[in-house]
């Protein structure tokens, strides 16, 4: 039993897509006793068994079938649900000769993940970081300073990625994610927004954050014209960001961002 938790660690912070499988009630003469589980991804077993032959290759096809409804499907809610429960006749749903039924759990994890990638790892990034490994997300915090970034919190959910080159870093965003730019400041904020919305007909993103004040805002409003880019481009990133609640101290500011962020992804999944 140990190893099934030790290869579902490994699923869970690879961030890689499966279904647990666990046989939660049997009747008569099954292949595996109630509590026998086994992890499913999209190419087939990973590891365990809930039975062996018929009933094993049909709860193996069922995993992927959920897995691949859930991953498929967009709005976040409704047709694709995460759990399901199945009692099948051995005899008359999978064709064995045995007269028992089993019961089955399917449950999907890491098939929607939510990606978040921050520019800049300094202190409203660390507030920000600190309480986002908290939620079900994912967070990659790109920043040119190595020491800035070993301070982070070391968590499966948190990718560090140390580059020169801020703007380059943008054509590496996973598609989907929630973009957060807190970097030293409006020098280097500027040119990984402006590589965003220069791209912006190819590749959009549900949520697009600037850290600054109004001043600020006025600022880069200025940058995206100067730029040439579409006016209604100044409508696609907050700044200020963040819900109008608390103080400038960096944790009250990261939770600021965070029920922003909440509130544009429950959106989003409505």
């Amino acid at each position: 039993m140990l190893e099934f938790y030790e290869k579902l660690h490994e699923l869970l912070s690879g961030n890689i897509p499966f279904v647990s499988v666990t046989t939660v009630a049997t009747v008569g003469s099954v292949p595996q006793d109630p509590g026998s589980k086994m992890l499913v991804t999209a190419d087939g077993l990973y590891y365990g068994t809930v039975g062996g032959g018929k009933v094993e290759k049909r709860a193996i096809e069922e995993a992927q079938a959920m897995l691949s409804n859930h991953m498929g499907n967009e709005s976040g809610s409704g047709a694709a649900s995460r759990t399901r429960f199945v009692e099948w006749s051995l005899n008359k749903d999978i064709g064995m000769t045995c007269g028992g039924s089993t019961k089955l759990f399917f449950e999907v994890y890491n098939a929607k993940v939510w990606n978040i990638v921050v520019f800049g790892a300094g202190h409203c990034s660390q507030a920000l970081i600190h309480t986002l490994v908290n939620l079900d997300c994912h967070v990659t915090c790109i920043d040119s300073r190595q020491e800035w970034l070993d301070r982070l919190p070391r968590h499966a959910k948190v990718k560090t990625v140390q580059a020169d080159d801020l703007p380059k870093m943008v054509a590496e965003i996973p598609d989907g994610s929630f973009v957060i730019l807190m970097t030293m400041g409006h020098t280097t904020d500027k040119p990984i927004l402006l590589e965003i919305l220069r791209g912006w007909d190819n590749r959009t993103f549900p949520y697009l954050g600037v850290i600054g004040s109004k001043a600020k805002a006025a600022r880069l409003y200025k940058d995206v014209d100067e730029a040439g880019l579409p006016a209604e481009y100044k409508k696609l990133f907050h700044c200020p960001m963040g819900l109008p609640i608390g103080s400038n101290h960096p944790h009250e500011i990261a939770i600021s961002i965070v029920a922003q962020l909440l509130q544009e992804r429950d959106k989003n999944a409505s």
